[in-house]
């Protein structure tokens, strides 16, 4: 079934995941996760994979780190708006976008700081939302013959900086 595999996400050598991190295939390529980010079940069916990535002293949480395909989810650009509505942004700043390699795909990579609008569960219109000051994500996403591509590093902005170097590390060995 093209869904199921679309959605499948493959893990190789989860036993020494501690040592040598997660093999990870991803939009039909692959890449290998930095030894310190912890595999998770993930959260929904949404989701591929699903990451922590230790807090940064003085924050008060870890970063997480998730993987999507999407079969019909939309543009890119409106996937990049959804984004930014995820967040309260001052008046001064931008979202950071920018386009990427990963592997041989084209994609864009978006990089947003503010007050996170934290609502649970998530798309739920009535949802209570809690705002999270000092949040960033970092988002990439990709058009596959077969679906989206997406994921998002998200997390308090001290934390998701302290694993941007490997993050985008990462990114780079994806083939």
């Amino acid at each position: 079934m093209l869904f199921a595999s679309v959605l499948t996400a493959v893990f190789a050598g989860a036993a020494g995941a501690e040592d040598k991190g997660v093999a990870v295939e991803w939009g039909g390529l692959k890449s290998t996760t930095p030894a310190g980010w912890k595999e998770e079940t993930p959260s929904n069916k949404m989701r591929l994979a699903q990451f922590k990535l230790a807090k940064e002293k003085g924050d008060p949480e870890d970063a997480e780190l998730a993987l999507f395909a999407s079969p019909g989810g939309g543009t890119v650009d409106a996937n990049l708006d959804r984004q930014v509505k995820k967040f309260e942004l001052a008046a001064d700043k931008k979202p950071a976008v920018a386009k990427i390699k990963i592997g041989k795909q084209e994609a864009t990579y978006q990089d947003i700081t503010g007050t996170l609008l934290k609502k649970f569960p998530p798309f739920d219109p009535n949802a209570k939302i809690t705002k999270v000051e000092n949040y960033r994500q970092i988002y990439v996403i990709f058009e596959g013959k077969d679906a989206v591509y997406s994921l998002t590093l998200l997390g308090p902005a001290k934390t998701v900086e302290k694993h941007k170097k490997e993050f985008d590390e990462w990114l780079k060995n994806f083939k």
